[in-house]
């Protein structure tokens, strides 16, 4: 009965975000190239009548790119979504979604005016009921269709350029799985060739900001499907970690008993089916993956190979990965060193910061841990420990983003690999949203971590710190102003000195002004402070 009465509830509410509008993945859509679907408020586009927002053309990002992609006009994905589309919905003011019939994350009421900031938990920090509401939720998205987006089986040439549309249904779990795979997925060249250094999701600058658009969009399908709306996504806390805590059939999964690469029985998410996870396949077909059941989740966690993962992150691995001041570097990779994205990301080593492949560290380490359907990009977020697993690689991220302070152009506006410049939109996500508008502080996007919130000491750190790191910047030039200074004032007044002595010399009638030594001490010691 509550299954149905949620099921209802879906086909009730308004869209949110995701792939390609259902309304959209039509053969006029796809010719027009138009997505500007009505909102149920009002019945006009985009809610131009209720002032939400307009059908618009799209502007797209002018800025060049870097060298990792040498090919132009062979990817759907380039400038997105203009092989699909170049003109969308641009919402006005709070107003947010495909049709313009949501609020902005962080917005809530009838006109989104209200703010609202939500709180994600550690998940071991959940009362038992918690715990058990959020693994429904979870088998709940698993098991109803997605009534506002479809997913994409073909390519646009396969699609005959808009005249033959290939799209299917998905559900909603599922549905988050497909994008992530569409964005990172390989280039289809033609024949059996593919270009596999391409990624609109990873290795590059959008990596955090990508994911965290992801997982409030994830976070924001739950709660409608549910009517939660003050649901949020826990997060695992994997610091010091000796083993995987949430490898349990209370929480994520126990180890199969017979079978030590299959879930328990006894877990709900033993049942589940993956997608999108034969890439060799799809490639030697030149396919997009079509969401078909491709067998249970796979996961082995801690025997994998222990000289490219020996151990889980440390928090000293964390905390030297929050000292780095520089979000991007060098050619803005997996070969940046330095780079406090690439660090955490896994790609650098986490105690010189210094680009090591070979390795996986940080959020890396976590997926190559698991040894199994997470250890794979483009079908990782096929096991469900992906979403706590990300939500705290992003508390990690918001912890950087309140030490540093950063102004929005330290993200690059410029020479990013492809799909990662400042002002790209973010592939597969309609409505669109650009990489910049989601490097920002957590709370300004309506949610917060709980462990963020306590007034620990680590929190002082977190503020003192830019402060105490500008003052070690400037503090030779202080020492050295001041040594010149003293000399300054000392030459000065010796010559003040030698003048009115001469002067005396000279006339008897002329005396210098009387200065009493206490006044004097006074003038030396304001002079060298």
């Amino acid at each position: 009965m509550l299954l149905f009465a949620l099921g209802f509830l879906l086909i009730i509410l308004q869209p949110c975000t995701g792939q390609f509008p259902r309304v959209c993945a039509n053969r006029q859509s796809l010719l027009s190239k138009e997505c500007c679907p009505p909102w149920d408020g009002d019945g006009s586009p985009c809610g131009e009548l209720s002032n939400r927002g307009s059908c618009q053309n799209i502007l797209l990002s002018q800025a060049p790119l870097g060298p990792q992609f040498p090919f132009s006009g062979v990817d759907d994905r380039e400038d997105w979504p203009s092989v699909f589309y170049n003109r969308t919905c641009r919402c006005e003011g709070n107003f947010m979604g495909f049709n313009c019939g949501e609020c902005k994350f962080g917005f809530s009421g009838l006109n989104c005016t209200e703010r609202q900031v939500r709180t994600r938990r550690n998940i071991f920090q959940l009362t038992t009921s918690e715990k058990n509401k959020f693994l429904a939720y979870l088998n709940l998205a698993k098991n109803i269709p997605s009534q506002d987006y479809v997913i994409a089986t073909g390519t646009y040439t396969q699609m005959n350029n808009g005249s033959n549309p290939m799209f299917r249904d998905i559900n909603v779990y599922d549905l988050f799985v497909w994008m992530h795979y569409y964005a990172s997925r390989d280039t289809l060249l033609g024949g059996s060739n593919v270009w596999r250094d391409i990624d609109f999701a990873h290795e590059a600058p959008g990596f955090l900001p990508w994911h965290r658009a992801f997982l409030l969009m994830w976070e924001r399908q739950i709660q409608k499907i549910t009517g939660d709306e003050n649901f949020t996504i826990p997060y695992w806390d994997w610091r010091d970690a000796e083993d995987c805590g949430v490898c349990n059939d209370e929480y994520m999964g126990g180890r199969h008993p017979t079978n030590p690469n299959l879930l328990s029985p006894a877990s709900i998410f033993s049942s589940w089916q993956v997608i999108c996870t034969r890439s060799e396949e799809y490639n030697s077909q030149q396919a997009l993956c079509s969401a078909t059941s491709e067998g249970p989740i796979r996961r082995n966690p801690g025997n994998n190979d222990k000289s490219r993962t020996p151990r889980l992150p440390s928090s000293a691995d964390v905390e030297f990965c929050l000292s780095l001041t520089q979000y991007e570097s060098g050619s803005m990779d997996k070969m940046a060193n330095y780079s406090f994205r690439n660090t955490l990301e896994g790609f650098a080593d986490p105690q010189t910061a210094i680009s090591n492949p070979s390795q996986s560290s940080l959020h890396n380490a976590l997926h190559i841990y698991m040894n199994g359907s997470m250890s794979q990009v483009q079908g990782s977020a096929n096991d469900p420990i992906f979403v706590i697993h990300h939500a705290f690689v992003d508390s990690i991220f918001e912890r950087w983003l309140r030490r540093h302070r950063p102004m929005l152009e330290v993200y690059p506006a410029a020479n990013a690999p492809i799909g990662h410049n400042r002002e790209n939109y973010m592939v597969p996500f309609i409505p669109l949203y650009r990489n910049g508008e989601f490097f920002k502080p957590s709370r300004e996007l309506g949610y917060d971590y709980a462990y963020l919130q306590e007034p620990a000491l680590e929190s002082f750190q977190d503020f003192l710190t830019p402060y105490l790191q500008q003052a070690r910047q400037i503090w030779p030039w202080l020492v050295g102003a001041a040594v010149f200074g003293g000399i300054i004032t000392a030459a000065l007044t010796g010559l003040i000195r030698a003048c009115r002595k001469k002067k005396g010399g000279t006339s008897s009638e002329i005396q210098p002004l009387l200065i009493e030594s206490e006044d004097y001490n006074n003038i030396t010691y304001q002079s060298n402070f």
